[in-house]
């Protein structure tokens, strides 16, 4: 399947219509990343680890502890406006 069947037949997939001239410069691109791929795979990547994230960092997040809640009037207290035991917000639709 040449580069310009291969984006009509991800356009009509996806049920999008494009142009002639969009069509022709999806498949230029669509060439250009299969250009790219194929000079990645000619590299020699012998012994180099597949890299699963762009940092080395693991698990950052705190332990989840459960701990006591802070009292109602203590959360209330600077409520511009509260309703029983709840805050009260203009209604969004």
């Amino acid at each position: 399947m040449n580069p310009i069947e291969t984006v009509e037949y991800v356009a009509e997939l996806a049920r999008l219509k494009f142009t002639e001239d969009e069509i022709s410069q999806f498949a230029n691109q669509f060439q250009n990343i299969l250009s790219y791929i194929q000079t990645i795979e000619e590299l020699d990547l012998e012994g180099i680890e597949p890299l699963t994230h762009i940092s080395q960092a693991e698990n950052v997040f705190r332990e989840d502890v459960v701990q006591p809640s802070l009292p109602l009037e203590d959360v209330l207290r600077n409520a511009p406006k509260r309703n029983e035991s709840f805050f009260k917000v203009p209604k969004v639709l």
